[in-house]
């Protein structure tokens, strides 16, 4: 048994396939697993409270795993660690959430491309066929992730206490969630992954496109993300597409390619959930 899986800081998601790619189990879903968020005991009571892992953790031959938090070689070992225990009899592969967006999104192995994540989180990198390479380190949701689903998140809430937002947004936004202060601040600082909380808000965009507050506000967001991210690799956006994965990637495609036209790249692929790919891209590779 083979486990592919796609982990973000939300939610992460479990494929098993045999070598040929035939799903054995239904798609598993557990919470995120970002080692830079969780320590190492939590990773692992997280995938221990999935009946379906936890039951066939003797059959895993192989786990792919792909994570956001993954990036560093600190949050490599801490995932592996925790896998090397649960699956006993597997092999073991770590590697960053960046690397799942490629492998989905390429349209071969060896396509050149600049890859992008816009969905809890957000990174850009340049895959050049062959290797991985990054021109910005990541230092979290605090102090990056431009355009990712916590920055919009933070930037809803910002804009409702700022009453920066139209009246009938900020109607509609209030009466979906609850805002009041002293439940934003504890969910914020004194809750895990406050950056999932503050991405849950996201969804909130993607109902109310209909409104010029909300569709400036991704046009916004992605622009930053394009100056800071995208912008960094000039020299290979001459002969290379720009490819996304993500949800908020996704269910933005009409912003980023207006925004791509006005700021002189060429998109590429969108996939909304990279893990399908990824099966394709395992499954290919052991029986080439």
């Amino acid at each position: 048994m083979i486990l592919i899986v796609d982990s973000g800081s939300t939610k992460c998601d479990w494929i098993a396939v045999d070598q040929n790619g035939s799903q054995l189990l239904e798609k598993i879903r557990t919470k995120g697993l970002n080692p830079e968020i969780l320590t190492e005991k939590k990773l692992k009571k997280t995938i221990k409270k999935s009946p379906e892992l936890k039951n066939n953790r003797s059959e895993v031959t192989h786990v792919y795993f792909y994570g956001a938090g993954c990036g560093t070689e600190r949050g490599k070992e801490a995932v592996a660690n925790v896998l090397k225990e649960v699956f006993f009899n597997a092999f073991i592969k770590v590697e960053e959430d960046t690397m799942a967006a490629v492998y989905s999104t390429i349209n071969n192995e060896k396509e050149a491309a600049v890859v992008c994540i816009l969905g809890t989180g957000s990174n850009c990198s340049y895959y050049d066929g062959k290797q991985l390479h990054q021109k910005v380190q990541s230092l979290g949701y605090i102090l990056m992730d431009d355009a990712a689903g916590n920055y919009f998140g933070k930037q809803l809430i910002r804009d409702y206490y700022f009453n920066h937002m139209p009246t009938d947004v900020k109607v509609a936004f209030s009466s979906k969630y609850n805002l009041d202060a002293d439940y934003i601040k504890y969910n914020v600082y004194k809750q895990p992954n406050p950056n999932a909380y503050l991405a849950n808000f996201a969804e909130f965009m993607f109902l109310n496109k209909d409104s010029k507050y909300i569709t400036d506000l991704i046009k916004a967001g992605i622009r930053l993300f394009v100056q800071n991210y995208i912008m960094q690799y000039k020299e290979e956006l001459k002969t290379v597409p720009v490819h996304f994965a993500g949800s908020i990637a996704y269910f933005s495609q009409s912003e980023i390619r207006e925004i791509a036209q006005e700021m002189g790249f060429t998109v590429g692929n969108f996939e909304r959930r990279p893990i399908e790919g990824l099966v394709a891209f395992h499954t290919k590779k052991r029986n080439n």
